[in-house]
């Protein structure tokens, strides 16, 4: 009977303890719809393994190579995230493993995936190819071990979680096995994009996907690794830490999720294992080569000891910024990229004051210049790379006079003013000197106030004669609707909340600096709170 796997019964010996710790996953709502752990024997012997041949597709995997001591829920997790894991036969005599998914085509993109990246278990690599079965036949009956995990799997959690956030979803797994880390970054003065998560998080292993999302004005991300091991390292290494200095503070948790969906390539989610993923805003697919080599395990990053800043190179974060932006960044580094390309802008109502105001929120705007031939695009110059990189992580894609905006970074080094003498039209202006620069004074209370545009606005130097109808009335002439006010105790203050963003968004345009009242400038900015 050699090779035929219904008559194999391999494995180690373990205890009921190690057993249940090691190999509990989720119940029916599970991509592990059977596992079947094989008893102690010496069968091992029977089964020869597949050769090191080519094979043809097939949706039962070979995997050699393994760690002595590596866990049935280790192998697992290397196929969840390509879908469907229906058997696992476990040869430990030989460090083998066979995994069977649901379908030849999840095969095809686990086998494709990992043979481009090397996968590795307990710092190892690890080797997966097709296996000459077609179908991993297992009978549970050999051994009563295999009920005992089927029973632990339907006594785990199965609800499933929701998350807020239209670019994924979630399978869930108790969370001390799950490979899926949850992250909030607190005090978020400076961007904290996807990418340069991957670039922190691939020191721990390989990263499959990440979904980012915003829920009670928090910036949050789910990242999941190929390996819960490497989740439980980044978890102890990172938690507690600053990204940068004393600011953007990592907290996190282990997810009870086990997979994530992600549908599209973009600046808000990815999923490594699949470039060919639509970006899903009307622009091509992230490009396959950046896709790949952003899949590879890199070392760039240096992690020092608990709450020190975590350093980032500039090479790494201009990568990850090219990439983000679709643009192209040779030799320049992010800290030093200063100028935005602002496209798709209402050419028809923007002005270099619009775009002043706007994006003064994230950074200290230093010129602004719309294009000549090309009025629905400007180019922005910030103080510094740190709030250009700001502006744009919170302003790309946000609505602007009706027009869904795109930011990046540009390859422009400045922008240039006029030759003296030469009418651009008012479509260049330089800003350097202006008295409204949120961020000129060092340690300003505005950099702890720096939030994603929300429809609610903090309204601040507000005179003691001006009532509640007044800025009703005032924010309503802006087009928009006033759903909820709130002032302060001392009056000077007060939350305004607009019925959409993209009315906070005009009306702060519009507002900021309003000269509400015997030369009381308004100050409006974002807030993290409703009302």
């Amino acid at each position: 009977m050699d090779g035929i796997v219904t008559d194999v019964a391999v494995g180690v010996k373990r205890g009921s303890d190690e057993l249940l710790s090691g190999s509990v996953l989720n119940g029916p709502s599970s991509n592990m719809t059977s596992i079947v752990v094989t008893a102690n024997g010496n069968d091992n012997k029977k089964f020869k393994g597949d050769d090191k041949m080519e094979s043809a597709p097939s949706r039962v995997l070979h995997i050699r190579k393994l760690p002595g001591e590596v866990t049935e829920t280790e192998v697992i997790a290397l196929g969840l995230p390509f879908g469907k894991v229906t058997n696992i036969l476990m040869l430990k005599g030989k460090n083998q493993a066979f995994l069977e998914l649901a379908t030849e085509e999840a095969a095809a993109t686990m086998v494709n995936y990992y043979t481009s990246m090397t996968p590795h278990l307990r710092n190892q690599p690890i080797y997966i190819q097709y296996s000459n079965h077609k179908e991993l036949k297992t009978d549970s009956a050999l051994n009563q071990r295999a009920q005992a995990v089927l029973q632990a799997v339907s006594a785990v959690q199965t609800t499933n979680s929701a998350v807020a956030n239209t670019a994924g979803s979630e399978s869930t797994v108790s969370s001390a096995q799950s490979p899926v880390l949850r992250i909030i970054i607190d005090n978020m003065y400076y961007p904290v994009t996807l990418d340069v998560l991957h670039q922190i998080f691939s020191k721990f292993g390989t990263v499959l996907k990440i979904i980012t999302f915003t829920k009670n004005n928090q910036f949050q991300a789910l990242l999941q690794y190929a390996d819960p091991t490497n989740a439980q390292q980044a978890k102890l290494a990172l938690d507690g830490q600053n990204i940068y200095n004393a600011c953007c503070t990592l907290r996190i948790d282990f997810s009870k999720l086990v997979n994530l969906n992600v549908k599209y390539n973009n600046d808000k989610s990815r999923d490594y294992t699949r470039p060919d993923l639509p970006s899903g805003d009307g622009q091509p697919a992230l490009d396959p080569a950046i896709a790949a080599a952003f899949a590879k395990e890199t070392s760039l990053l240096a992690v020092p000891g608990a709450l020190s800043p975590l350093g980032i190179p500039n090479a790494a974060a201009a990568a990850a910024a090219a990439a983000a932006g679709r643009v192209g960044m040779h030799g320049v580094t992010a800290a030093g990229n200063t100028v935005l390309l602002v496209s798709n802008l209402n050419e028809e109502m923007v002005s270099p004051q619009s775009l002043f105001t706007l994006f003064g929120v994230y950074g200290d705007v230093q010129r602004v210049k719309i294009l000549y031939n090309k009025k629905d695009s400007a180019l922005i110059q910030m103080a510094d790379g740190n709030q250009s990189q700001l502006a744009m992580s919170h302003l790309n894609g946000q609505k602007m006079y009706g027009k869904i905006i795109r930011v990046t970074l540009s390859k422009h080094q400045t922008v240039q003013l006029p030759r003296e003498g030469l009418d651009d039209q008012g479509l260049t202006k330089d800003f350097g000197n202006s008295q409204l620069h949120r961020f000129k004074k060092p340690g300003s209370k505005n950099f702890q106030n720096i939030f994603p545009p929300s429809a609610t606005l903090h309204l601040s130097n507000i005179p003691q004669t001006i009532t509640e109808e007044d800025l009703r009335t005032l924010f309503t002439n802006t087009g928009g609707t006033v759903k909820a006010f709130k002032f302060f105790q001392d009056h000077k203050m007060a939350l305004l909340q607009m019925t959409t963003v993209e009315e906070a968004i005009q009306a702060l345009i519009d507002l900021h600096n309003y000269n509400i009242s015997d030369n009381h400038h308004l100050r409006v900015s974002f807030s993290k709170s409703t009302i």
